[in-house]
């Protein structure tokens, strides 16, 4: 039987990469995609629909278990290249659907799969799923299944001067008590002396300016 992921837990197969710095799926082809795009000459065109139907349900996180048992044992396709194809349509559209829809192009998408030899109906098809109307179902729940810390609901800070205290160190110097609220409910104090907050101020300066540096760096703009 054959595992996949989201309720299809997909065996993901290593194979050789090359690299294609404008592709949406980044530098390097991801593996499992490479070997799908070598199995796909097995499989006609409704046995891809088949598949990229419940790919696209485990995706919205539905249980596609039966479905895909049912797919497997109907399909000529050995199972192992059957693995192959699923978790390269599931990479596909998970790469796809976390680009913001602004930003990916649906020719260049298109052109991308091309380059990998994919069938042009098979092209058309996830150019269907990921510029379609699911889209947004797709999105919100790739957002809910990702993997994410708590986020920052409220901060409050104060400058503090301990007037007495068991160090003669301490005796008289400022610091700087910080306290985040965080999405998860959970309360975080903490306190530092005013000057590792400057150092940690001059730090987050220094990244962002490295941020801004290499967003300016052509290599790494998004073009239309």
């Amino acid at each position: 039987m054959i595992c996949y992921p989201c309720g299809l837990h997909v065996l993901l197969v290593m194979s050789s990469s090359h690299t294609k710095d404008s592709s949406f799926l980044g530098g390097r082809i991801p593996p499992e995609i490479e070997s799908m795009s070598k199995y796909l000459k097995d499989v006609d065109q409704e046995l891809f629909r088949k598949i990229l139907k419940a790919v696209v349900s485990a995706l919205e996180g539905k249980d596609c278990r039966e479905v895909m048992r049912s797919i497997a044992e109907s399909s000529a396709v050995p199972e192992e290249k059957l693995s192959h194809i699923v978790a390269g349509m599931y990479r596909v559209l998970t790469e796809a659907v976390h680009i913001p829809s602004a930003s990916l192009k649906q020719e260049a998408f298109k052109e991308d799969l091309r380059e990998l030899r994919i069938p042009e109906d098979f092209i058309t098809d996830f150019a269907s799923v990921v510029f379609g109307n699911r889209r947004a179902a797709l999105e919100t729940a790739a957002a809910q299944h990702d993997p994410h810390l708590p986020t920052i609901e409220d901060f409050r800070w104060r400058v503090d001067v301990a007037i007495s205290t068991s160090s003669l160190a301490r005796a008289l110097q400022p610091s700087v008590l910080m306290q985040m609220k965080l999405s998860d409910g959970s309360l975080q104090r903490f306190e530092v002396p005013v000057s590792k907050f400057q150092e940690l101020r001059y730090n987050v300066a220094l990244i962002l300016k490295e941020m801004n540096d290499l967003e300016k760096r052509s290599i790494l703009k998004i073009q239309d």
